[in-house]
């Protein structure tokens, strides 16, 4: 099967790199998935949403990303978001503390972190 070349990068780090088999991402046009071959494109990363890269080795890397691109070329797949967290970096507790808040952007960037940590009950 043929594989892709993919960066996951937040305005802070270099979160994942490595090959991939497919993305799947939130952006401002709809949810899309990538398979290698894909045609160019760029397209905007919606804010709260969560960024799913199936590695060559069959594994999930979930991220919840928050506002930022979503670039496809020839060379591969890169994810640029302004911020970002996997999965396993969450903190449940505070999400949920977060996704009561007042302020809609924090609620809408906590309810994408429990997503991406598989907290949606």
């Amino acid at each position: 099967m043929a594989n892709m070349s993919v960066q996951l990068v937040a305005v802070e780090r270099l979160l994942w790199s490595g090959e991939a088999t497919t993305v799947v991402a939130q952006t401002t046009e709809g949810e899309i998935g990538i398979l290698p071959g894909h045609e160019p494109l760029l397209g905007q990363l919606i804010e709260g949403g969560v960024v799913r890269i199936t590695t060559t080795d069959k594994e999930t890397v979930t991220a919840a990303v928050h506002g930022g691109f979503l670039s496809v070329t020839g060379a591969g797949v890169s994810v640029l978001a302004e911020s970002a967290e996997l999965a396993q970096e969450i903190d449940v507790a505070k999400a949920r503390q977060d996704a009561k808040s007042d302020d809609e952007l924090a609620r809408t960037q906590a309810t994408a972190r429990l997503r991406a940590a598989g907290h949606t009950d």
